[in-house]
């Protein structure tokens, strides 16, 4: 039978298994994000340690991931990804085992949160660079529209709702005993996959050490104009955005006569909204103008955001969850197929992690901002800035960059040919058949790991 496109990599056994794993993966994370949540509150303890234990993890995810790109780069990705999810299965079942003996303390869940932060900064950056070994570059779109509607499913709404029912029928300790459970079967379904050649090769024998890695990933991502640009804006887009939306949104839910539960709805309505805008993607062949696209969706998903300013009807916030949700996770699927088919295979690893350090680094210091920009010109106004500044911030990025002349030289509406081995990069399609599918138009003078067009 002809599956749906965006279900066709579920014809290979290798990606099956990788599926598994990363949706166990996620299904374990949304788990353990409750579970510690309600284990801090068993404890007795306040906010404020329920800060610190969180806190740990995004330091271990900050502090790990620029070295999970550069051993992605050079260490078979899945022996990364088995020995992440074996650390989280060791980490998270002891912290059961102690809570369910009744001698857990709150260091102990400071610590396994910044083990597990550790694994999840290893974690991505090895399953990016994974995926194509595994997957024809046709159904690269396929692959992260697939992960982008399993995600917010797995990791906010089953994982969650789960532990809630297990801290609520049973404890913490028995929510903490899932989690582990669930990271253990993810570790089982990675031993069954085969491990792939690392697809980089190094002059004369010589290999770099490690922050040397990282340091040829910087280069690389500074002399590539359309990663730049993109990081660029999407590190100013969260730095105006994410705050307000994580630390605001629930203070206009209750204006305007809500709850948690109305908040809930809020959050509900973006991941699902996510998940059809990562399928309907998934289901249509990548834009032959991906890059304008992309951040167009990026920048215009963020306008909703003024609705929540002008104190409407719950519903209409509801809604508007629900297309920053979609619009979001369509420009998100582009862009994990984009750095797939068009950053060099040795160099996937560390552009991965630099991609997610990136987002890792803005999200706090918005968030500790929109409090104090919000008492300094109001709640409204700070709404507007979150949703206006956005698409300018795109329209900035494209222009400066030179993004359409770009996409057009290196279009990826069409798959490249396959391979002759595993560990053969794929080369890019040349820029004479970017001319030829342009009509003729011309080409664009901006190529990977050159400088800043002029």
């Amino acid at each position: 039978m002809q599956l749906p496109r965006a279900l066709a990599p579920l014809r290979s056994g290798s990606y099956r298994l990788l599926a598994a794993a990363l949706a166990l993966s996620l299904f374990s994370q949304g788990l353990g994000a409750i579970a510690v949540v309600w284990q801090v509150v068993e404890l007795g303890a306040g906010p404020a340690v329920l800060g610190l234990v969180t806190g740990a993890s995004a330091v271990g995810m900050l502090a790990s991931t620029l070295l999970g790109g550069a051993l992605a780069d050079r260490v078979p990705q899945r022996r990364i990804l088995l020995a992440v999810e074996l650390l989280q299965t060791a980490a998270i079942g002891a912290a059961a085992g102690l809570s369910l003996t009744g001698v857990l303390t709150t260091w102990h869940l400071g610590l396994v949160s910044l083990l597990t932060g550790v694994a999840m900064g290893l974690f991505y950056p090895a399953y990016s660079a994974l995926v194509p070994a595994l997957v024809p570059a046709d159904q690269l779109l396929a692959v992260n529209g697939l992960e982008g509607a399993v995600r917010p499913l797995l990791a906010q709404a089953a994982g969650p709702a789960t532990a809630g029912f297990l801290v609520g029928a049973y404890s913490p300790g028995v929510a903490l005993a899932a989690t582990a459970t669930a990271a253990l079967l993810a570790s089982v379904a990675l031993g069954g996959l085969a491990s792939t050649p690392v697809r980089r090769e190094h002059a004369d024998g010589a290999v770099p050490g490690l922050l040397a890695d990282v340091r040829e990933g910087f280069v690389y991502m500074v002399r590539t104009p359309w990663l730049l640009a993109t990081l660029l804006f999407a590190a100013a887009m969260l730095l105006v955005f994410i705050g307000p939306f994580e630390v605001l949104v629930p203070f206009a839910v209750a204006e305007a006569g809500g709850g948690a539960a109305e908040h809930a709805w809020v959050l509900v309505a973006f991941g699902i909204g996510g998940a059809v805008g990562s399928l309907v993607v998934a289901s249509l062949r990548l834009p032959r103008r991906y890059l304008t696209v992309m951040n167009v969706l990026w920048g215009l998903g963020c306008v909703p955001m003024v609705v929540f300013g002008a104190s409407p009807a719950l519903w209409v916030m509801v809604a508007a969850g629900a297309v920053m949700g979609g619009t979001f996770q369509a420009g998100m699927v582009i862009w994990g197929t984009l750095l797939q088919r068009r950053v060099p295979p040795e160099l996937l690893g560390r552009v991965s992690s630099l991609d997610f350090f990136t987002s890792l680094s803005f999200m706090p210091l918005s968030m500790a901002l929109a409090g104090t920009v919000s008492e300094a010109i109001g709640t409204t106004a700070t709404f507007l800035v979150a949703g206006l500044a956005p698409p300018l911030m795109a329209v900035v990025a494209v222009v400066a960059a030179r993004l359409p002349a770009d996409e057009l030289a290196h279009p990826l509406d069409s798959a490249p040919p396959a391979p002759a081995r595993a560990d053969e990069p794929v080369e890019e399609p040349a820029v004479a058949g970017a001319a030829w599918m342009d009509g003729g138009a011309g080409t664009s003078p901006v190529q990977e790991g050159e400088p800043w067009p002029s």
